[in-house]
């Protein structure tokens, strides 16, 4: 009798544990992202992708914050996932050194360990491009150090979003104290209006993204990293262990968009969605069905 009992609680077991496992793998897969264009669009190409090739389901947390906001939430699992940067990961998050001439290899390796330590959360593979920090300047100069000399000799205003002065590691403090430079003043801007102010005169420097379109929109001259400040920004889906478990489908899934955008491609796409005013989800089903990604 003992051992019929024992029988029946080993199954009633099981069949709790496979209910909830099919319970958390019916439940939409949340994608987290930045409030700027390209983590608008990033989002969208994971989730419509993710929708177009498997059963799972996905909702978004469209412009959820910076990254002091998207690590506490992808720890706690208030999102499963979102696309973050290698760099960023590195000196804002691990709090760790970068090294100059350290390969887009060695920089991954180093976040995916130190976040699947310390977080339980793992990168996946890449999307394909980079998109670093440059700074875009209203003056000639052809590095950051010829940039910083200029500081030293006549007024140069500083002008970039808030969260760029909040930045630890590869912020504007860290980047002022590497290169000696001596602004005359700095001022705050929203990402999406610091291009037009430095065009305009506004201020003479920014921090702008290497896949920008507006680089190109207003002519605005980019200067060389010549003592290596910034790391490689490699673009990364990085998800929850956890929620890998729970969808057992989608490391693998998502790891088919690896490599499958370049540098230009997401220029473009962001180049559509500031300029020509499109709408980020149309734009990246577009990508999708143009790439063969998905079906229409």
């Amino acid at each position: 009798m003992r051992s019929i009992l024992i029988v029946g609680l080993a199954t009633t077991v099981f069949l709790v544990a496979a209910c909830g496992n099919e319970a958390a793998s019916t439940d939409p897969v949340v994608i987290g992202g930045k409030p700027w264009t390209e983590q608008y669009i990033l989002p969208q190409i994971l989730g419509q992708y993710i929708e177009g090739n498997s059963e799972y389901s996905v909702s978004y947390e469209e412009g959820l914050g910076e990254v002091l906001i998207l690590t506490p939430a992808i720890e706690d699992g208030d999102i499963d996932m979102y696309v973050e940067y290698t760099g960023t990961g590195l000196k804002d998050v691990l709090k760790e050194e970068s090294v100059i001439g350290e390969s887009s290899e060695e920089v991954l390796a180093r976040v995916r360990a130190g976040y699947e330590e310390a977080l339980d959360v793992t990168w996946l593979e890449p999307l394909g491009f980079e998109n670093s920090y440059t700074v875009a300047f209203s003056k000639d100069s052809q590095t950051l150090s010829e940039l910083a000399e200029i500081t030293h000799s006549q007024p140069v205003s500083f002008g970039g979003p808030h969260s760029f002065y909040e930045r630890e590691g590869d912020g504007y403090e860290d980047l002022v104290s590497t290169y000696e430079m001596e602004f005359s003043n700095t001022e705050s801007f929203d990402p999406s209006i610091m291009y037009e102010a430095v065009a305009e005169g506004d201020v003479d420097v920014i921090p702008a993204f290497t896949t920008d379109s507006r680089i190109e929109l207003f002519d605005l001259q980019t200067t060389e990293d010549n003592l290596g400040f910034f790391p490689k920004y490699d673009a990364v889906p990085i998800v929850r262990q956890e929620t890998l478990k729970d969808y057992p489908e989608l490391e693998d899934l998502v790891n088919e968009l690896a490599g499958q955008i370049s540098e230009e491609e997401m220029m473009l796409m962001n180049a559509r969605v500031d300029q020509d005013q499109a709408i980020a989800r149309d734009v990246a089903r577009d990508f999708l069905f143009e790439k063969g990604l998905i079906e229409e």
